[in-house]
């Protein structure tokens, strides 16, 4: 059905004009005398591109930082419109089934995106220079990423985010708060040889735990999961877009990170400090770490053999 045109006359406008504006308490005369002397938007204004482009700051004088620096600010651009469409997914309610469904495929185009776009850290950047300028950069970490920690909040229970090896004896039904020290990318940030938190992770944990911890509470009975649950539990395209995201998050985007962590760190555990502090072996393959947003839509063979792909892949990629 093609979308009706609405064509408005001068007079009916400007009649709609002063309802919409008497209504705030205010006068038209004043906004029509403003358009007078404002100036015309231009694209370079409307989007700020001087400031954009003026927020690189290289810590060294190696040319390949500066695509560090672009690649991850495109990506937690590309988290905030993810995270735009999950809000709207959580907290619009009701929500017809075909919004919901669009909503989860652009979910799935934008992280496609960035799972296409990794080639830019695999082949964007000399080897040498990465781990020259990477050490400039310590202790900060992709791994310090909040937003992304606020996608998996959205998308799922807390407890499907705890570590798995220690998911089965939990209870379900513990606070959010409780749950949190489990939560299974604490062990990414932990020193190997002690078990301690490295600062990258405490510094991680001062900024964002009360944030992490009240999100949790907000969308506990409203995540993506709950949803999908409460109202479309028959709906097999709904399902199928759950399980699509499911794969992207938990499966391909840390293997793009794996492969780009073993191509420039050569898999060295003394290179770990290149990472930041990350205990990027352990963290990243999803074999270790078995986080599944939507267990309830997989089979027990999918689950017991998450990630298994992985292995085979990045051994692929050395080949």
């Amino acid at each position: 059905m093609k979308k009706r045109e609405i064509k408005y006359d001068v007079e009916t406008l400007l009649r709609k004009l002063k309802e919409k504006y008497e209504a705030m308490g205010q006068d038209l005369s004043g906004y029509l005398d403003g358009l007078l002397y404002s100036d015309y938007l231009t694209y370079w204004d409307y989007i700020h591109l001087d400031t954009l482009l003026s927020l690189q700051s290289p810590r060294t004088a190696f040319p390949d930082e500066r695509i560090f620096i672009l690649y991850h600010q495109v990506t937690e651009l590309y988290f905030r419109m993810i995270l735009n469409e999950m809000e709207q997914a959580v907290f619009s309610d009701p929500i017809d089934a075909s919004i919901f469904k669009k909503r989860l495929r652009r979910i799935n185009r934008y992280f496609s995106h960035l799972i296409d776009s990794f080639d830019v850290m695999l082949d964007g950047m000399d080897q040498e220079q990465f781990l020259a300028f990477r050490m400039a950069l310590l202790p900060a970490s992709g791994f310090q990423s909040g937003q992304y920690r606020m996608i998996e909040i959205y998308a799922t229970d807390f407890i499907n985010l705890t570590d798995h090896a220690s998911r089965e004896q939990m209870d379900k039904n513990a606070p959010v708060a409780d749950v949190y020290q489990y939560l299974y990318w604490k062990s990414g940030a932990t020193e190997l040889a002690t078990g301690k938190k490295t600062l990258t992770l405490r510094q991680f944990e001062e900024k964002y735990r009360k944030q992490f911890i009240e999100l949790g509470d907000k969308v506990k009975e409203k995540n993506l999961l709950r949803k999908f649950l409460m109202h479309y539990d028959d709906c097999k395209e709904i399902a199928s877009e759950l399980k699509n995201f499911d794969l992207k998050a938990n499966v391909n985007w840390p293997l793009q990170h794996l492969k780009s962590a073993a191509r420039y760190l050569h898999r060295d555990p003394s290179a770990i400090k290149a990472s930041g502090g990350t205990n990027w072996q352990k963290y990243l393959p999803p074999r270790n770490q078995r986080i599944v947003f939507f267990p309830q839509l997989w089979t027990d063979a999918d689950l017991s053999n998450w990630g298994k792909r992985f292995k085979e892949e990045l051994s692929s990629h050395h080949d």
